[in-house]
Order: structure tokens, then C-alpha cells, then sequence
């Protein structure tokens, strides 16, 4: 687990504890259940796939299963077995716990994307990486016998890097787990996904959500982070930090005005992208932009759902009324979200572009009204 502390890591959001040092994963206990009862079957996998949307917890069950098994004491099978445990919580104080918070646990090898030599991380987990698994399985293993891999993200291996991995599935050694986060398994090789226990990690409620972002510090209205983030708290977390509820809000305000937007708020809007300063700025934009239109569409087709601010049910009932409106709006959100890329990939003023999408969608929504 030697990494140099200076350089960021790709499993932890920024401004995020990392999933090694969240105390408690909200929201997932089904996922727990399962692995804990097949822990206590006796019957433990020696792989696992912990699959799901970005940022609902799979990396921190992954750092909570491991810092279970190699918590747990060797069991000889006789009469004075310890009592199977009844959840995957480990105290802060025992040894286990403290050497994973210090990166120091001789159990637990942590794979995932490394650094170039200008310290940017590399695109691909490579199987000069992957090898690293050949030289952990040879070593003699510490106390109780027990290893444990994290694969994070698995989705993000190289063809080769793939192969090396599905040969440590194939034969692992004996009290070896390894877990394997995946954003999209389906990019996995089938063989290596039939090789694993699928643990499926599902979007955040409000009421999660809310605990979750209080655990991280985060200061905001959880019901709508909840709604723009689909239940990610990585998402969440990242919304809150750039304004995420201002942008949208700002948005659902623009097209309240409608059959005619109010320019100045247009402006505003557009000019807060502009510059160099404001590019992360600029990306949350367009991102929420996206999700208001996707939004927008679905509401011509199911009706609103919960509101991630105040007035948008009332705004997308008036905009969006039947599926016509919606297969339009659709549509829309396709065009602008190429023009959006293509705007990006050739430095066209971001003011400009975000200008340009808002009178498109005014002109679509005049349509309907």
C-alpha cells in the first residue's frame, strides 16, 4: 500500500474523507447482509463484485469488508470458536483498524490506477500494476492467514492487466478475497464476472443521503442533492461543493419566465462560465443543464417527480404537457449535448455556448405553450 501521499488518488472524491477512513455506510445493508451471512455459511467467496451507479458506497464497503476479514481471528473449528459476528463493524481502536488508517496493513493490497512520471493518473489500470497481485499471493501471509485484495476501480483494467487478474481468480490461494469495484461490469470479461459473487449497491434516499453528507461535513438541502445526484453521494458532494442547487435553481428560474426568458438572468448566468478561472464552473453548467432536460423530457412522459427545487414540477407540467413535447425536448438534449463537446474540444467562449443552449431550448418550449 506504499503510494505517494502527495499525489491524488482516483477512489476518493475531493473534499471527501477517502472510504478507508468513512466510519459507517449508509444505505447499503442489504449488500452487508449478504456477505455477512455468507461469511458465517462458512461458505465466503473468493471473489466479489461490488457493482452500482458512481458514488453510492461501493468503495467504502469494499475498505468495510476488508477491514472485517482481516479483523477476524483465525477459527480452528472447536469448542471455543468465537460466536459469529453479527454485523461487519470493527472499533476504531482494534489493531486491524488502525494499521488500514495508516496504510500499513501487510493483508490488504490496493490496486488501481497509478501515476505517469508528471504525477497525472494514467487512464488504465495496466497489468504492470496487476502484477503486483503475483507478489502478494507469494508471501507468507501475517496473523490469522487471511489476505485481502481491492480492485477499484475493476471496470478500469487494460485488456492485459484483465487477463492477469482472471488468472488469480481462477486459483487463488487459500483465505484470499478479492473485491472488485465496478462502475460498469458489463466492460468486464464475462468469465471474470462469473467468477465473482455480485454485490449490488443501489441509489441513496433522502434519508441516507441526508446521514451521509452530514458524516462528510457537507452542509446542504439533502433532498434536493438527493434528487440532482440520482442518490450518488459522490455526486452529491461534488454538487454541493460547486453550487450544484444555485446553477439549477438559477435554471428553473430562467424558464419560469418563459414564453419569454429574462435576458439579464440569461447573461448572468452565461457570463459566471466564462473564463479561465470558472472552467469547473462551466462543467457544472453543462452538467445540470443536461439534467434539466432530461429532467424536462421525462416529465412529459411520466409526469414530474419530486422536486429538486421549488417551482420545477409546476414549470414541467406547463413546458412539457404530453410525450410529443418530451420526444422534442429529447431530441434538444441530444443536439446540445454534441454542440456542448464539440464546444469544449474546440475552446469555443463558454458564455457564448451556455447563451446559445438557453435560446435554443426557449424557442423549443414556445413550441408547447
Amino acid at each position: 500500500m506504499n503510494e505517494r501521499a502527495d499525489l491524488p488518488t482516483p477512489d476518493q472524491i475531493e473534499g471527501a474523507p477517502h472510504p478507508r477512513e468513512t466510519p459507517v455506510l449508509f444505505g447499503q445493508h442489504e449488500a452487508e447482509a449478504a456477505f455477512l451471512q455468507a461469511y458465517n455459511s462458512g461458505r465466503l467467496h473468493h471473489g466479489w463484485l461490488l457493482c452500482g451507479p458512481r458514488g453510492v458506497g461501493k468503495a467504502t464497503l469494499a475498505w468495510r469488508l476488508a477491514r472485517f476479514l482481516l479483523a477476524q481471528p483465525a477459527q480452528d473449528g472447536g469448542m471455543f470458536a468465537p460466536e459469529p459476528p453479527l454485523t461487519l463493524d470493527i472499533p476504531d481502536d482494534h489493531a486491524v483498524a488502525r494499521r488500514l488508517h495508516a496504510g500499513a496493513d501487510g493483508g490488504l493490497l490496493v490496486i488501481r490506477r497509478g501515476h505517469d512520471d508528471k504525477g497525472n493518473l494514467k487512464r488504465d489500470i495496466t497489468v504492470d500494476v496487476m502484477r503486483k497481485l503475483q507478489g502478494f499471493f507469494g508471501l507468507s501471509a501475517p496473523d490469522g492467514g487471511r489476505r485481502v485484495v481491492i480492485i477499484d476501480a475493476a471496470d478500469e483494467m487494460n485488456p492485459n492487466a484483465a487477463n492477469a487478474l482472471l488468472k488469480a481468480l481462477e486459483e487463488p490461494p487459500a483465505r484470499a478475497t478479492l473485491l472488485l469495484v465496478a462502475h460498469q461490469p458489463s466492460r468486464l470479461l464475462p468469465t471474470i464476472r462469473s467468477r465473482c459473487r455480485e454485490l449490488r449497491l443501489t441509489p441513496l434516499g433522502a434519508d441516507d443521503m441526508g446521514a451521509a453528507l452530514a458524516q462528510a461535513g457537507v452542509e446542504a438541502d439533502s433532498a434536493a442533492l438527493s434528487e440532482l445526484s440520482s442518490g450518488s453521494v459522490g455526486a452529491a458532494i461534488t454538487l454541493a461543493q460547486a453550487g450544484g442547487i444555485e446553477i439549477y435553481a438559477s435554471l428553473v428560474a430562467i424558464f419560469q419566465g418563459l414564453p419569454q426568458v429574462d435576458r439579464q438572468a440569461v447573461l448572468k448566468l452565461a457570463e459566471s462560465a466564462a473564463g479561465k478561472a470558472n472552467e469547473a464552473r462551466f462543467s457544472m453548467i453543462l452538467t445540470l443543464f443536461d439534467l434539466f432536460m432530461a429532467r424536462l423530457a421525462r416529465a412529459g412522459i411520466t409526469g414530474p417527480g419530486p422536486e429538486a427545487v421549488p417551482g420545477e414540477a409546476a414549470l414541467f407540467s406547463r413546458l412539457a404537457p404530453h410525450a410529443d413535447a418530451a420526444r422534442a425536448y429529447a431530441g434538444l438534449s441530444q443536439s446540445l449535448g454534441a454542440r456542448a463537446r464539440h464546444g469544449r474540444a474546440v475552446n469555443l467562449d463558454p458564455a457564448a455556448l451556455v447563451l446559445d443552449m438557453v435560446l435554443q431550448t426557449e424557442a423549443e418550449a414556445r413550441k408547447f405553450l
